[in-house]
Order: C-alpha cells, then sequence, then structure tokens
C-alpha cells in the first residue's frame, strides 16, 4: 500500500479486491454500487485509501463509467467522498457510530425476531434457510463480499416478515454503514464459520416458535458488529471501544490501486 500525494492512501494493482464479475440481470451502475457496498462493510475497502474508477472497472470487467456512477450514488449515501483528479476515498467510520449503529440495531431488530416467533408459520422461516447455509459456506471458502451480501439478504428477508416496510429500511442503511473489520482476521483463523452458522441457530428457533432463544441468538449476533466483526474484544455486557483502525503499508508496486470494493 503507497501514500499518495496529500497522505492519501492508494491500494496497489496487486491488492485485488474479490470483486465479481457483472452481468445484465440488473444495471450495470446497481450491480457495482452494491458489490462496492458488500466490499466496504466486509472491511475490504479501508478509510483513507483513494481507488480509481478505471482500476476498479477493471477488476469488473467493465467500463470506467458505470463504476462512477456507482461511487457518485455511495458518495450520495455518505458511503465515499469524491477526490478531484484521484478518485474517491472511503468515509471512516467512527467509534461512535459504530457504538450507535449497535444500539439501534439492537433495540429495533432484537424484539422485532422475538416478536415473529409463533406468528408465522414455520414455512416462512424455513424458506430463509437456503441463505443461512449459504453464509455458512461463504464463511468456509473465505469468500467474505459474498459472506456480507448473503448476510444482508438474510437479515432484511428475515425483517420482511414484520410487515413493516419503513423498518426494514431503517435497518438497511444501518448495515451498509457498518465496518466489519474483523472479518478477515476470523475467516483466516477459521472463526468466521461460528458467527455464520448463528443465522442456522435462528431459523432453527423461530421454526420451533421459541422467541426467547430467538431473542438471545439475535442479541448476541448483533453483539458482534462492535465487536469481534470490528476487530476488537468484545465484552457480555458492553462491547469495548476500538481504535480506528490502521491501514497498513505495503510494498508499492506498478500500476494504479485495486483492492476489494475498490
Amino acid at each position: 500500500m503507497s501514500t499518495k500525494e496529500g497522505g492519501d492512501m492508494a491500494p496497489s494493482a496487486a491488492d485485488g479486491l474479490g470483486l465479481p464479475l457483472v452481468g445484465e440481470r440488473q444495471s450495470l451502475r446497481e450491480q457495482v454500487a452494491q458489490a462496492l457496498r458488500d466490499a466496504l462493510v466486509a472491511g475490504e475497502m479501508r478509510p483513507g485509501v483513494v481507488y480509481s474508477a478505471p482500476v476498479l472497472a477493471a477488476q469488473f470487467g467493465v467500463s470506467a463509467t458505470p463504476v462512477r456512477e456507482a461511487m457518485l450514488d455511495l458518495a450520495k449515501e455518505g458511503l465515499v467522498e469524491a477526490v478531484r483528479n484521484k478518485g474517491f476515498r472511503v468515509t471512516e467510520m467512527t467509534d461512535r457510530d459504530l457504538d450507535e449503529i449497535t444500539e439501534i440495531r439492537q433495540l429495533i431488530e432484537v424484539p422485532t425476531v422475538a416478536r415473529l416467533a409463533g406468528t408465522r408459520a414455520a414455512a416462512d422461516f424455513e424458506e430463509l434457510r437456503p441463505v443461512a447455509e449459504e453464509i455458512v459456506a461463504a464463511a468456509r471458502s473465505g469468500d467474505l463480499i459474498a459472506y456480507v451480501n448473503a448476510d444482508m439478504r438474510f437479515h432484511l428477508g428475515l425483517l420482511s416478515l414484520s410487515g413493516n416496510t419503513h423498518l426494514v429500511e431503517v435497518i438497511r442503511d444501518l448495515r451498509g454503514r457498518a465496518r466489519l473489520y474483523g472479518l478477515r482476521g476470523l475467516s483466516e483463523r477459521g472463526t468466521l464459520i461460528n458467527s455464520a452458522r448463528e443465522h442456522v441457530s435462528i431459523v432453527d428457533a423461530l421454526v420451533r416458535g421459541d422467541a426467547g432463544a430467538a431473542e438471545r441468538v439475535m442479541s448476541h449476533h448483533i453483539q458482534h458488529v462492535r465487536g469481534i466483526w470490528a476487530d476488537k474484544p468484545e465484552s457480555p455486557e458492553r462491547p469495548e471501544r476500538p481504535e480506528s483502525p490502521e491501514i497498513p503499508e505495503r510494498p508499492e508496486s506498478a500500476g494504479q490501486p485495486g483492492n476489494p470494493g475498490a
């Protein structure tokens, strides 16, 4: 990783982000924007790094135009900011931001999921099992962007069973702002799969109609966002306040930046 003019960090060409090739099911702009959101949440794109649209486009296998358009969409959401004549810089997430996101998610998601137990047919919850198993498979293979994408679909699909579309959109926005810098380390240590299996446990509890179990697993699961998933230890009562993540220096190589979500 090299330092550019003005103190910005720029990933080297060798730092591929593992971005997927995009197809034709959605507009290229929408597909690129979603892939970049997933890479941001997974912590594959780091604050202080400037990502170039042409380099990202090469990783996606598309022209630079839909990538620039997608990055402008993310800038409107406050996830990145444009850097004149360079590209886009990832917006930094503060300790307080993570605290507040976790608190709001606990207040909304935990009681909502608990209320679902016993109020919907078991078949409704079983429809989410394939997504939960997809999360486990992504954890096992170490595909963090696929993990985050499936995780988002699982949680939003679960919450949509409440019938409250505004609630779903609030959580969608909050989840899109989280930064799970600890995922890579968990994956490399082989422990991410433990968190992944919690999704299956949530489905199991809801199928049984066990509101208490669903509530406990969901609360513990969300706490990971502020704790180990944010690359910091967590306590049973309140997660510790982590310092801002540091971006490791990497050897400079020929070419422009490139990195997951970049």
